[in-house]
């Protein structure tokens, strides 16, 4: 059964960075249709800071996610630094002691992360947030787990899960931020956050599947 070992933390971090970066002006356009457009530019702004920092320096998995988590609460603006750093920050928490993540830790470290996001914000599935898309990821990644899959087969389920949730918040209405003031409005859009989450959780898996022992 393949493992991935904490330790080899840089290379998908970095892909994470890089799936930001390449796809900022994509996020901008889809946060101006209902928001105020500034979603790509200000996770691009908190990955890049990332990798600038730590791009050349070796670190485990949970380690980075705390870096970045802290680097994202800290310094972009809008209420995603502080989401996205408290789903990072949490979910590596949970990793900090693994010298070897299984697809159960990774469940577990990506449903803490989810836990402590929902401790300050009440968003659920079907709010039209990234919690649409976070939530089945973790729920594949859990379900995987109790199935006893290959760490491959679970990472896919894992982004088709993510991205099949991302696309559900295209019919949703918007009761959270900026856009919940459009109400029917905001129909017909996909939510950015759920887009970046999606994202950023398929440069994960990639980068993790690409690192397996």
């Amino acid at each position: 059964m393949s493992t991935f070992k904490n330790e080899k933390g840089n290379p998908v971090l970095m892909k994470m960075v890089n799936a930001i970066h390449e796809n900022k002006d994509y996020l901008g356009e889809v946060d101006g249709l209902i928001g105020d457009g500034d979603h790509g530019m200000n996770m691009n702004k908190g990955f890049m800071l990332f990798g600038k920092q730590y791009g050349d320096k070796s670190f485990t998995f949970a380690e980075g996610l705390s870096n970045l988590g802290n680097i994202l609460f800290s310094q972009i603006g809008g209420s995603m630094g502080p989401i996205y750093g408290t789903i990072f920050m949490d979910s590596a928490d949970e990793g900090m002691e693994l010298e070897e993540i299984k697809v159960k830790d990774l469940a577990d470290m990506l449903a803490a992360g989810l836990a402590g996001l929902q401790e300050i914000v009440e968003a659920q599935v079907g709010d039209k947030t990234l919690v649409d898309t976070l939530s089945p990821a973790v729920d594949a990644l859990k379900d995987a787990a109790s199935a006893g899959l290959d760490f491959v087969e679970a990472l896919e389920n894992m982004k088709a899960a993510a991205k099949k949730g991302m696309e559900s918040t295209k019919d949703m209405v918007a009761k959270f931020g900026r856009s919940s003031r459009l109400g029917e409005r905001s129909r017909g859009v996909l939510d950015a956050g759920s887009v970046s989450c999606c994202i950023i959780l398929i440069a994960m898996a990639d980068g993790i599947a690409e690192n397996l022992d």
